[in-house]
């Protein structure tokens, strides 16, 4: 699994995210989007998937499964959230949020 992050100013400023990784299941807020069924080579159009931080269509290549999402970032956000790293075969549990 490849997660990209699609940095983003909220309007609400205590707006958050949260993801937890069980294989290809991601709980996103609270709401659980299973990728499981995604065969290699497909793509799933972000319009088709009922979750507003899933910025782009969502990709399995060479198995993996390829995700980008909408990262709430405040005014004074670190560098690392500003500019965050893709995370690259993250373990399963909560995924680390760029901050």
């Amino acid at each position: 699994m490849i997660i990209k992050w699609s940095p983003f100013s909220p309007i609400d400023p205590k707006e958050t995210l949260t993801i937890i990784k069980r294989s290809d299941v991601l709980t996103v807020n609270g709401e659980r989007f299973d990728f499981r069924p995604l065969p290699d080579g497909a793509t799933l159009p972000a319009s088709a998937i009922d979750c507003d931080y899933i910025q782009h269509d969502v990709q399995r290549v060479n198995g993996d499964l390829i995700i980008t999402f909408r990262l709430p970032v405040a005014p004074d956000a670190s560098h690392a959230a500003c500019f965050p790293r893709d995370i690259i075969n993250p373990p399963d549990g909560n995924v680390s949020i760029p901050q």
